[in-house]
């Protein structure tokens, strides 16, 4: 059966045309960066303090970070300085994670990291497909979902409100909820900001509220999507020529 993830309808929502030039096309796309070696790395390392693994976790984020440095494409301009001063803030942050994680949960068992989801759209010959970074449970019996962000200084409060943004965890809390059996009045959803240029909380932890009508609407656009999708309506986001990277190319003169 297809299935689509929330990235991919995130594309879809910033230009349909862009969604079928890498999604359907398969035209190579964005191909990673410093960013993404560095978000991938520390990503693995909080993996680690939730599983309470036996690794030094500031040699595992390094060697992490070298190994995603060196899997870049050859053609990818990076910034030595920006790696270095990445791994400085690396270090950084790595000491805060589990202080963060206890102040903001107090008692908390883990339930599940980087949990899968491959669960039935209703009504759709579709899957909502997706992993969730973490989720603990929490004395009052409820379960937590929260998805790890890596960023510069953190995000402002339009950021934090974004309905596209906010939408991953109402959809993760939706289908995790269906996949589990845990009632939806039961979970509760998060982001964890990993903030590589702070100078102090570079952990922050933050609830997204996700009740009825939000979840009624995350579920509308992912419909909307699917019907555009099915019906091969591909049409073209001017808003956001400028920030692509097709934009005046052979893909999308």
């Amino acid at each position: 059966m297809p299935y689509i993830s929330y990235s991919a309808l995130k594309d879809w929502k910033t230009c349909p045309f862009y969604y079928k030039l890498t999604r359907v096309d398969r035209v190579s796309g964005f191909k990673g960066n410093e960013f993404t070696a560095f978000g991938s790395a520390i990503h693995s390392v909080c993996e680690q303090k939730l599983l309470k693994g036996a690794v030094d976790p500031i040699v595992y984020f390094l060697s992490e970070f070298k190994k995603n440095i060196f899997g870049l494409p050859n053609d990818v301009e990076l910034d030595a300085k920006l790696i270095r001063d990445m791994g400085y803030q690396g270090k950084e942050i790595i000491p805060e994670i589990e202080d963060a994680l206890r102040e903001y949960f107090k008692e908390y068992e883990v339930v599940a990291v980087e949990l899968p989801l491959y669960e039935k759209i209703k009504d759709e010959d579709y899957n909502f497909r997706g992993y969730i970074d973490a989720v603990v449970k929490t004395a009052d019996g409820k379960h937590h979902i929260f998805d790890w962000k890596t960023t510069s200084w953190g995000w402002d409060a339009r950021r934090r409100s974004e309905k596209i943004v906010t939408y991953q965890l109402t959809l993760y809390k939706y289908f995790y909820s269906q996949k589990t059996g845990v009632p939806l009045k039961n979970i509760e959803t998060h982001f964890a900001l990993l903030k590589r240029t702070a100078k102090k909380e570079r952990v922050e932890f933050f609830r997204v509220t996700s009740g009825p009508r939000k979840t009624e609407n995350a579920l509308k656009l992912l419909k909307i999507a699917l019907y555009n999708i099915r019906n091969k309506r591909y049409i073209k986001n001017r808003a956001s020529c400028e920030k692509c990277m097709f934009h005046k190319t052979e893909h999308c003169p």
